[in-house]
């Protein structure tokens, strides 16, 4: 459906010179409807990256919240044992 993207170098190149509307491009409809079709190219190739970076930033706080869990729950496990514990020994120091 879509040509491949052009790469970075050649799309800033292009970018530039579509950024404007060219005299070509306002004599002729099928100039424009050419460029237009690059020009929708290019902002798909842009969109897919954000959108790769946008997952792995989503995959990286979900792993780190992952880990948070587990550091929370931990703690939580050691602040419980501790407690146990000295209500053991105050209930042994009493009898």
């Amino acid at each position: 459906m879509y040509a491949r993207p052009l790469p970075r170098e050649r799309m800033e190149w292009r970018d530039n010179i579509m950024a404007r509307a060219t005299k070509l491009e306002r004599e002729s409809l099928e100039a424009h409807v050419d460029l237009c079709e690059q020009r929708y190219i290019n902002l798909e190739a842009r969109l897919e990256k954000i959108e790769m970076k946008v997952e792995h930033i989503h995959s990286d706080i979900t792993n780190g919240n992952k880990a948070m869990m587990k550091v929370v729950l931990g703690a939580t496990g050691t602040i419980v044992a501790g407690l146990l514990s000295t209500i053991v020994v105050l209930l042994i120091s009493f009898n």
